[in-house]
């Protein structure tokens, strides 16, 4: 398989991406244009990524197995959207095998086939919802969520509860507590048991 760049590799994160020691894989590329995008390089142009192939990134990242292993960890794969590299996800699964953990943090802005094929592949998600009113998810992603909200139901179905975490943020200038508080009671509904509420801080470039 051809190699793919990655805004980054972060070892040694405990407590952030799952359970365990885990190391962060952040592929490039999303389908949101988020107002406040954590990650802008993933939308930048890739030339100044590195790149991997799940071989090279397997053996980039295995120097870690002990921890792994000791805690119950792996690798997190992030971005970007990661579910948009579902052929990547598959070919390092096959490399690592069952002992590691692996999660992705999706915003399941992607295809049904896509997160069919990881619910095969990726053991947890970490699944940021934004907003489930669709005129404060589309004024600050540029994109529908309809989409994501069926994801969602199918991936619940399938994986189980206690395998997906949703995060749910409050966005300065786009939504209230009060629409927070609505989303986080319609996840309760469909039955998600690990929600992750959360505030975005917004910082001056100069900051």
């Amino acid at each position: 398989m051809d190699s793919v760049p990655f805004i980054g590799v972060s070892r040694h994160r405990i407590g952030i991406d799952g359970v365990g020691v885990t190391t962060l894989a952040a592929f490039h590329g999303c389908p949101l244009r988020c107002k406040y995008c954590l990650n802008p390089a993933s939308l930048r142009p890739p030339r100044d990524c590195g790149v991997f192939s799940p071989e090279t990134l397997y053996e980039y990242v295995r120097i870690d197995n002990l921890y792994f292993l000791a805690t119950g960890g792996g690798i997190c794969f992030g971005g970007g959207e990661p579910l948009l590299r579902i052929d990547f996800l598959s070919r390092f699964r096959e490399l690592c095998g069952s002992a590691w953990r692996l999660t992705a943090e999706t915003s399941l802005s992607v295809s049904r086939q896509s997160v069919v094929q990881a619910a095969e592949v990726i053991d947890d998600f970490i699944v940021d919802i934004k907003d489930f009113n669709p005129e404060i998810y589309k004024a600050y992603t540029g994109r529908s969520n309809k989409r994501v909200l069926a994801n969602l139901q199918w991936l619940l179905k399938k994986k189980g509860a206690e395998h997906i975490i949703v995060r749910v943020p409050l966005i300065p200038h786009f939504n209230t507590d009060v629409d927070r508080d609505r989303t986080v009671a319609m996840l309760k509904d469909w039955g998600v048991t690990r929600i992750d509420r959360f505030n975005y801080i917004i910082r001056n470039d100069s900051e």
